[in-house]
């Protein structure tokens, strides 16, 4: 997909990653089977799921003994409350419950469904299921720096998950963590096209990447957890700013 000077190019033939993988090296044999390699001012985009995989972040659901808390809230939402339980686990303060809907305060700031717990594409069936990174914007950082040193270039990274938001339907792309990239690009107080200086225009550059390339890489089957994006703005890249500065501070959510 290109748009302009900006392109997104999914990486297939990804295998199936295990625990403890080399992320960075599956990223440069995918590379190489198409025909690319790292460049200065590329940005990978990077699937959540292969990076909780590679952590060992799965969790059976046969080790898990719901709390009395749990069960209720099971009861309620109609949920698994063994998975009710890993939301418990995983989250600060439960938001919203509802038949099938249990929205939460992830223990990272992030307001979403289930506290962002998977259960598709698991190798070892519904048994199982898979939690975020414990430190998304830590786990971009390692996998830029990992490929600085075995390919010499600076990139960026973004891990991308699929997230919902309120007053509109389906999912989205959202940056869950952030390595070598602005998150955030704060544009106020410079000018508009007539010289009016804008007052709360903040973009969210690294949001924007993960919503365009997961649209590329995929949703399901598709088996592209990789995305190689190239011709973002230098101006974006001039700083490294984590995922976390996205978080709206709980002070100033009006609709809690």
């Amino acid at each position: 997909m290109q748009s302009g000077a900006l392109s997104f190019l999914p990486l297939a033939e990804v295998p199936e990653v295990e625990p403890g993988a080399d992320l960075a090296g599956l990223l440069r044999q995918a590379l190489t089977a198409t025909g690319e390699a790292l460049a200065d001012g590329d940005v990978v985009v990077v699937a959540q799921k292969i990076v909780s995989k590679s952590e060992n972040r799965y969790v059976e659901l046969a080790s898990v003994e719901p709390r009395p808390e749990a069960l209720d809230l099971a009861r309620l939402c109609g949920k698994d409350p063994r998975v009710v339980e890993l939301v418990l686990r995983e989250s600060s303060e439960v938001l919203r419950v509802a038949p099938n809907v249990l929205i939460v305060r992830h223990r990272l700031g992030f307001v979403v469904a289930n506290a962002a717990i998977d259960q598709s594409n698991l190798p070892g069936g519904a048994g199982r299921a898979l939690l975020l990174p414990t430190d998304p914007d830590a786990s971009a950082a390692g996998l830029r720096q990992a490929l600085a040193q075995a390919a010499g270039a600076n990139v960026a990274v973004l891990i991308s998950d699929s997230f919902g938001r309120p007053w509109r339907l389906g999912v989205t792309g959202v940056c869950v963590g952030c390595a070598g990239l602005d998150a955030l690009a704060d544009a106020r107080g410079t000018a508009d096209r007539n010289g009016r200086p804008l007052q709360v225009t903040q973009i969210a550059v690294a949001d924007q990447l993960c919503a365009a390339a997961t649209l590329v890489g995929g949703e399901a089957a598709e088996g592209t957890p990789l995305v190689l994006v190239r011709g973002v703005s230098r101006n974006y890249l001039s700083v490294s700013r984590p995922a976390s500065v996205l978080l709206r501070p709980r002070e100033q959510d009006l609709f809690r």
